[in-house]
């Protein structure tokens, strides 16, 4: 096996341990949808790679992942798919609106497809449910989250 291949391989499973890494735990650093709950699972993982409690060695840490590393994660922990409603849900607190699309082929969403989306989801409380203030984009749809 060629080397480069190796290392072409190597970071492929690397990318895929860390995708499923986030896959596994992203639902058990509550309130979820949160930036409480993003940071909550950056200190976790810091601290399962050996960085120390302090200030210092968790800044350490996020600076090592890097901000492309820490937007990938940062996507995967606020995505979610939806594979019996074919639907994939964009839902960063830090970004405007949740997005809801059509995993497969593009297509118009309808508002009760994307409403149980939301509560399949647990965020029918945490955006505003009103469709009537929903903005369709093609086949995708952006929903403001509630603010308070």
């Amino acid at each position: 096996m060629a080397a480069s291949s190796a290392q072409d391989l190597q970071g492929a499973l690397l990318h895929f341990a860390v995708e499923e890494l986030v896959r596994r735990e992203r639902d058990g650093f509550e309130p979820l949808w949160t930036r409480e709950s993003w940071a909550k699972f950056l200190i976790w993982l810091s601290l399962q790679c050996g960085a120390g409690v302090r200030h210092e060695e968790l800044e350490a840490f996020a600076h090592a992942l890097g901000p492309v590393l820490t937007g990938r994660l940062r996507r995967l922990f606020f995505e979610r798919e939806l594979g019996d409603l074919d639907l994939k849900l964009m839902a960063d607190p830090a970004e405007e609106q949740v997005l809801v699309m059509p995993l497969g082929p593009a297509r118009p969403l309808p508002q009760q497809e994307v409403l149980a989306a939301l509560d399949q989801a647990g965020l029918v409380a945490l955006v505003d449910a009103e469709p009537a203030h929903w903005q369709q984009l093609e086949a995708l749809v952006a929903i403001p989250w509630q603010r308070d």
